[in-house]
């Protein structure tokens, strides 16, 4: 994915004049070696390492009508300049692209800093925000390519991790996987957890779909495809973070949602992202045992 993000940001620099870069050192090794940063004086810009500056710069070169793209690790990106998202961002009503890279436990072996399962939840709390978690490399491109004409904010998480093909490339909806009996629940699996969740669910009778932008929730679909009011969301971040949602969907009828994800608990261990992700119930045997489990304390109508 960042291969693909950075091929395509050097493109689009070329392209477009109104297109500008801002990073904090991560990333100016990969762009310089694109030859854009010569290409492109002054609308490549490295800050050093100064998140809050890096924010406020960006939102700086929007005010001056610039589309900027801001580029770091998820927690350098989001976490530690939150307040200058919220106000030099939001407050002043100015649009950006902020383009993360470490997703949740990508850069585990760095340890505490370098990991971000609070990234989504936090930006989620800001209204007007496009979220994207895309699954696959060209889902990025298509993703990217949009949000330079979008007067939105937008958020894209890019992950180590990605599934075997690509969906939604050509709008923000949800995809249907697979459709379950009458009773089935509706398994919501977001960005790189697809692949995981499809062979937790193989021989499970359940409605599955595929998120990768998760603001704008894709309520509609939900709604449409949903056999039962019962939900579970697989989401590689934060568990919760779009439990409001599907809750807001049902709230005319009793419902059931289960809600996977990182814990809030903290893990105190170094490991590899996959062993991490299994610490969580997040590996093909929690998420399967967590549905079946849900599925059992159905309550007979």
């Amino acid at each position: 994915m960042r291969e693909r993000f950075t091929a395509v940001t050097a493109e689009l620099l070329d392209s477009d004049p109104n297109v500008a870069l801002v990073l904090a050192d991560i990333g100016v090794a990969q762009f310089r070696d694109t030859g854009v940063i010569d290409r492109s004086p002054g609308r490549v810009v490295n800050v050093g390492i100064r998140e809050q500056l890096l924010i406020g710069f960006a939102a700086g070169m929007a005010k001056e009508g610039f589309k900027p793209i801001a580029h770091s690790y998820a927690p350098f990106l989001v976490e530690r300049p939150w307040e200058q998202i919220r106000l030099d961002f939001g407050h002043q009503g100015v649009s950006g692209i902020l383009v993360s890279i470490g997703a949740t436990y990508d850069e585990a072996d760095w340890g505490r800093t370098h990991q971000a399962p609070e990234d989504v939840q936090l930006l989620a709390m800001l209204p007007d925000w496009r979220i994207h978690v895309p699954g696959h490399p060209d889902e990025v491109e298509a993703q990217l390519r949009a949000a330079v004409t979008d007067d939105a904010n937008v958020y894209i998480r890019l992950s180590t991790q990605t599934n075997e093909s690509a969906y939604l490339t050509g709008g923000p909806g949800f995809s249907t996987i697979r459709t379950g009996s009458g009773d089935a629940p509706t398994v919501v699996a977001v960005g790189p957890m697809l692949d995981v969740v499809t062979r937790a669910t193989a021989d499970l009778d359940v409605t599955l779909l595929y998120a990768n932008t998760i603001r704008p929730f894709d309520s509609e679909t939900l709604r449409a495809v949903m056999q039962v009011p019962e939900v579970v969301l697989v989401e590689p971040y934060l568990e919760g973070t779009s439990t409001a949602e599907v809750s807001g969907l049902l709230q005319a009828v009793p419902h059931r949602v289960l809600s996977l994800g990182t814990s809030r608990k903290e893990n105190r261990h170094y490991g590899t992202p996959s062993e991490h992700f299994a610490a969580h119930g997040l590996d093909e045997s929690g998420i399967r045992n967590s549905i079946t489990e849900f599925t059992a304390q159905r309550i007979p109508a």
